[in-house]
């Protein structure tokens, strides 16, 4: 049995449980938590690898999805709804296949290799995974999320929780190398199916959600831009039409970037209390 950490934010009501995204830690989820618990009991978790959890081995969503049923047994949670923000919101999804009472995916969505850009963006991400980074990382990390009205106190809390420090003040991102590329390789097995075959056998009620905004491609990929509406557009065409037919699935759309839920978190809670408050008994 591999249990994972978790932080309790405590609350009254339906169980939530939060997973956050690739290369970030539970503590991306503070603001959104702090108002979900206004109606309900929330517990967040970090993924193998990524803040204070162990390792996974290998990191597969089989994997991941048996530490996730562990952890919540453990802390005595026999049913909940699950709440993911991109790698997170995948997971959720996984999770509901068999185990969840429901899940919320906050723009967790991947792309095929095959996809035209897909292998140029894959460099990039590959070239970055598990690195070591300065000792001006978090200050860099702050600045970058100040765009985005992510206060500079919560963004540099979530960028400590998020790498490893060194004895020599540089940074140990996390996942470690190994692990990333492991889960880059599951990200890419999932995109490959597109989002209807992806779909396909989850009968518990979902909630999917989608940036209503992109930011600015960094100097250099401005690429990215074409790529990312492109995306953006297919998968919101998909999910229209799968919402159509299929009762237990509803999409919507949060007026901000991926990040959502730590630069509209009270958007982001709006939409998982209402979800939520709409569920069978």
């Amino acid at each position: 049995m591999t249990l994972l950490h978790a932080h309790d934010y405590g609350g009254d009501g339906p169980q939530l449980v939060l997973l956050h995204g690739h290369a970030r830690s539970l503590t991306d989820w503070d603001a959104s938590a702090s108002l979900l618990t206004a109606g309900h009991r929330v517990l967040a978790l970090d993924l193998p690898g990524h803040g204070r959890s162990p390792s996974a081995s290998p990191w597969t969503v089989p994997t991941v999805v048996g530490h996730i049923a562990d952890t919540l047994e453990a802390h005595g949670v026999p049913e909940a709804v699950v709440v993911g923000h991109s790698l997170g919101g995948l997971i959720a999804v996984e999770y509901a296949r068999a185990r969840a009472r429901a899940a919320v995916n906050l723009d967790g969505f991947w792309w095929g290799r095959e996809r035209p850009g897909a292998e140029q963006l894959a460099e990039g991400l590959l070239a970055s995974a598990g690195a070591i980074a300065p000792s001006g990382y978090i200050e860099e990390r702050v600045e970058n999320s100040a765009p985005f009205g992510v206060p500079a106190d919560r963004a540099e809390a979530a960028a400590r929780r998020a790498a490893r420090p060194l004895p020599d003040g540089r940074w140990q991102t996390l996942p470690e190398r190994a692990e990333a590329l492991e889960i880059f390789d599951e990200l890419h097995r999932l995109g490959a199916l597109g989002v209807t075959s992806w779909l396909e056998g989850v009968d518990r009620p979902l909630l999917l959600v989608q940036a209503g905004r992109r930011p600015p491609a960094p100097p250099g990929m401005e690429w990215f831009d074409e790529f990312s509406a492109r995306f953006a557009r297919e998968v919101s065409d998909e999910l229209a039409a799968l919402a159509r037919t299929r009762p237990t699935l509803a999409v919507s759309r949060v007026d901000a970037t991926h990040v959502m839920h730590m630069e509209a978190p009270e958007a982001v809670a709006s939409l998982v209390t209402g979800f939520v408050r709409g569920l069978p008994d």
